[in-house]
């Protein structure tokens, strides 16, 4: 038999006009790379707005990448209507900000949980809500929440994550069902311990507090069931295909990508 080469999946996104939020690092910026790469023109939210500017000015630079920038707290309904306004007609929408406060309720403040659900949810829902009654007038589009996996693997040592991951998964399967009649596509990705600066971070402070070493922190994730955390780029290609038209028939789920941690027990 001849050798016909490596045959590459095209996602058919070319061209595709994209908003994600917390675009300028994480999961968020690798997903941007990502698209990037398969065409999309590429509208991205972040908070800090310098990082941002130099998220955008590296897709410009390796990919060629048309990119826009909307800088600006998505728990402020001003930022929030902007950013509607303004990306009003994208093809696709990616929710991927919030980062919620960690600890169990013992630590939990009332303001840790004000802003978790403020950011991770309320916001979330209001910006979906904009976009989506613009993709239902056309009868077209893709909504993909990025939430994480204390959803339905609740954890108590990230308590005011496991709430607002819970209700992001019932919010995408209810809105995805009633969507999929008006040709809107609304489905979950929920990334298991993924190596980004943030979680990078905790797992030096908790190894240090552990009498280890920083730079040693990866020895917190050898107990995962794959033997290590996940990487940026690999929830990165969970969330693409399932924004592209090869997902078509996947809808009002949630897709993991945890590398089995779910079904195999306890995080840490």
């Amino acid at each position: 038999m001849g050798c016909w080469g490596i045959v590459l999946l095209d996602l058919m996104l070319n061209g595709k006009e994209v908003l994600i939020t917390g675009g300028s690092r994480g999961i968020g910026l690798a997903v941007a790379r990502v698209l990037a790469r398969e065409g999309c023109r590429l509208h991205l939210n972040a908070v800090d707005a310098d990082r941002l500017a130099d998220a955008a000015r590296t897709l410009r630079e390796d990919y060629g990448a048309s990119v826009t920038v909307h800088p600006g707290d998505l728990t402020r309904d001003d930022v929030v209507q902007s950013v509607a306004e303004t990306c009003g007609q994208v093809d696709i929408l990616i929710n991927n900000a919030g980062a919620t406060p960690t600890g169990p309720i013992e630590t939990a403040t009332p303001d840790a949980w004000r802003r978790g659900i403020d950011l991770k949810l309320t916001a979330t829902v209001t910006l979906t809500r904009e976009i989506y009654l613009a993709m239902k007038a056309r009868g077209d589009g893709v909504i993909i929440n990025v939430i994480g996996n204390c959803g339905e693997r609740p954890d108590p040592e990230i308590i005011v994550a496991t709430v607002t991951n819970t209700g992001l998964m019932g919010f995408t399967k209810a809105l995805g069902a009633a969507a999929a009649r008006h040709g809107v596509r609304v489905l979950g990705v929920n990334p298991g311990p993924t190596a980004t600066d943030r979680l990078v971070h905790l797992m030096e402070r908790k190894h240090v507090d552990r009498g280890g070493r920083a730079e040693d922190w990866r020895r917190l994730t050898e107990h995962l069931p794959m033997g290590r955390a996940g990487e940026p780029e690999e929830i990165a290609h969970v969330v693409a295909f399932a924004a592209s038209p090869r997902a078509s028939y996947v809808n009002a789920t949630i897709l993991t990508a945890d590398g089995g941690l779910a079904a195999d027990g306890h995080l840490f």
